[in-house]
């Protein structure tokens, strides 16, 4: 099993409690006991950026809410530039918004498996440059 990488709305999902597929829940489970469940630190600027415009409500101040989602059991990837860069150069796809290209090189750079129902993350899996978990 691999370390599972949290895509932005996975976390938020998973925060609020909604529902995720049978798969998705067996997957988060395995990876709790063996691998591990991480989210990248451009999900903060993606919360942020979303409470900001009003696209997302939050109880607590976003930098909090974060905090709390870490609190949570969920580790902190690596952003190091090597990964920034290396988004830059991802193989060809719909992968459009940043967060979702530094996610996807993460994710290559590192091994993990993202979780995700962003249809151009999961579309960047079904080509196989990633492993995909559809939540």
């Amino acid at each position: 099993m691999k370390p599972i990488l949290l895509d932005t709305c996975a976390l938020v999902w998973l925060a609020n409690r909604d529902p995720i597929s049978a798969q998705a829940t067996r997957s988060l489970r395995e990876a709790e006991v063996s691998a591990g469940i991480l989210v990248s630190p451009i999900s903060a600027w993606e919360i942020g950026l979303l409470a900001s415009r009003g696209r997302l409500t939050l109880k607590l101040d976003p930098r909090r809410w974060f905090e709390r989602a870490l609190h949570a059991g969920v580790g902190l990837a690596q952003m190091p530039p090597d990964v920034l860069v290396a988004s830059s150069y991802l193989p060809p796809s719909h992968l459009r918004d940043p967060a979702d290209r530094i996610i996807a090189a993460t994710a290559r750079a590192y091994g993990y498996a993202v979780m995700t129902r962003e249809g151009p993350l999961l579309a960047f899996g079904a080509a196989g440059h990633i492993d995909a978990i559809a939540c």
